[in-house]
């Protein structure tokens, strides 16, 4: 989202008028966050993971569609957890469904029982 997006959102849903300064200063703040939940270990063992691929208009100079490649996870205590989002460039090739597979597998995924998923173009080749 555009710091113009967050704006208008935070002034819709909760009435509230914030400064693109503070809009920016909040988001710079987080973002060492996510990129340690992005990098967090994951369980070696999950019962399910459910994978797709959602295709979602971002700003990168002009509007665009984009896939954003999804993994969810219900661990062994049947708890989801959002195990990871990737922004692809292209389709739902065999190449992005690998690389997510094996950031997957690179943070400690080993077994996993059952993979539900929809006719997803490329996974059965990744």
């Amino acid at each position: 989202m555009s710091v113009r997006d967050i704006r208008s959102h935070l002034a819709a849903m909760y009435g509230v008028e914030v400064s693109p300064d503070l809009v920016s200063e909040v988001t710079d703040a987080v973002a060492d966050e996510l990129a340690i939940w992005q990098n967090r270990p994951l369980d070696a063992v999950w019962p399910i993971i459910y994978i797709d691929a959602l295709w979602i208009k971002i700003r990168s100079g002009s509007v665009v569609s984009k896939p954003v490649y999804v993994a969810v996870g219900v661990d062994m205590d049947g708890c989801k957890d959002v195990l990871g989002l990737w922004v692809g460039d292209e389709g739902e090739g065999a190449t992005t469904w690998m690389t997510v597979l094996s950031e997957l597998r690179n943070r400690g995924v080993e077994d996993v029982c059952i993979v539900a998923c929809d006719g997803l173009k490329g996974l059965p080749e990744a």
